[in-house]
């Protein structure tokens, strides 16, 4: 296989190209390929916790498979057929959860869900070489490109298509906020497909808005932060994906305010608004795609080198 050369770019993040690598990688087919380093989620033990970890499992499970778990821990319970899972009917799926709850011992409220696995959505190989092309844009745009990789390999992998509520293109922005990014969207022309331009104003929406938002709402609920650690970039992802409003009355009905990781992993367990299922899962999803990358590029590196970002 060809030899490849990938860049990792070491957090914290400098726009100065500071204490970057070059690692030799082979298994893909091209060269100069580019990454924000994801070291700190193994040292952090992010690694460690159960829902990043089940949803590794589900990115790289075919999706006739299906992952028996516990809703509030995702802890997995077990795997079954997909296929015979969709063929029952309602009444014998809540048969099946009944089972299973008996089995495990546990409470007849527990709830239990059938993930389906989604290896043929999240194609990490196909999203590699756009990583590497939006980390200098986003450098260009001031703004850490750390969330262009996760927003990357979560959203959109490797296509581009519209998401049920509307978003589209590489970082699924709507239309009001692409048009607010300097973005061009109407009848005729929609900029949200051209990759740079999309990336520009992803990078203009988290600097602009999503950042300053997560600041605010930090500070007023007196919750100490700093802007280089990963709790505070998963938080601002949740403003990327749920919108400030949602996020900030999540965390205003919080009676303690934890920080760190405990206000994250709290966050995956609470609703407000329009704060739901799909929102706690965001940041669960951008940890589990970021460590399935991180396995990807050093199960198949053999050397690191030093290096300048402004070589790229």
């Amino acid at each position: 296989m060809k030899k490849i050369i990938i860049y990792l770019i070491f957090l914290p993040f400098s726009l100065f190209g500071q204490g970057d690598y070059i690692v030799d990688f082979y298994g893909l087919d091209s060269t100069n390929y580019a990454f924000v380093n994801t070291n700190n989620l193994v040292e952090e033990r992010w690694d460690m916790l159960a829902q990043p970890n089940f949803w590794k499992q589900v990115m790289l499970l075919h999706q006739d498979s299906c992952l028996i778990n516990i809703a509030a821990t995702r802890e997995v319970l077990g795997k079954d057929s997909f296929i015979k899972w969709k063929a029952q009917t309602e009444d014998q799926k809540l048969a099946y959860k009944d089972s299973v709850r008996k089995a495990f011992h546990l409470d007849s409220t527990e709830k239990i869900y059938v993930t389906s696995g989604k290896s043929h959505f999240y194609e990490f190989e196909k999203v590699i070489p756009s990583i590497s092309k939006a980390i200098p844009i986003f450098k260009k745009y001031d703004t850490d490109p750390w969330y262009a990789q996760a927003i990357l390999l979560i959203e959109s992998p490797g296509k581009i298509e519209y998401s049920n509520v509307g978003a589209y293109g590489p970082f699924q922005l709507m239309k009001s906020v692409a048009r607010s990014h300097g973005l061009i969207v109407n009848k005729v022309k929609d900029e949200r497909k051209d990759f740079d331009k999309s990336a520009m104003g992803a990078a203009s929406l988290l600097r602009k808005t999503c950042i300053p938002e997560a600041r605010r709402i930090l500070k007023k609920n007196q919750i100490e932060f700093d802007e280089d650690e990963v709790w505070f970039k998963l938080f601002v992802l949740h403003i990327y994906h749920a919108g400030a409003g949602n996020v900030g009355g999540l965390v205003s009905s919080f009676k303690d305010k934890p920080s760190g990781q405990k206000l994250i992993t709290k966050m995956w367990q609470s609703e407000w608004g329009g704060f739901k299922n799909a929102s706690q899962n965001y940041s669960q999803v951008a940890l589990a795609a970021m460590l399935n990358l991180h396995d990807i590029i050093y199960s198949n590196c053999s050397v690191l080198y030093s290096c300048d970002l402004n070589e790229l």
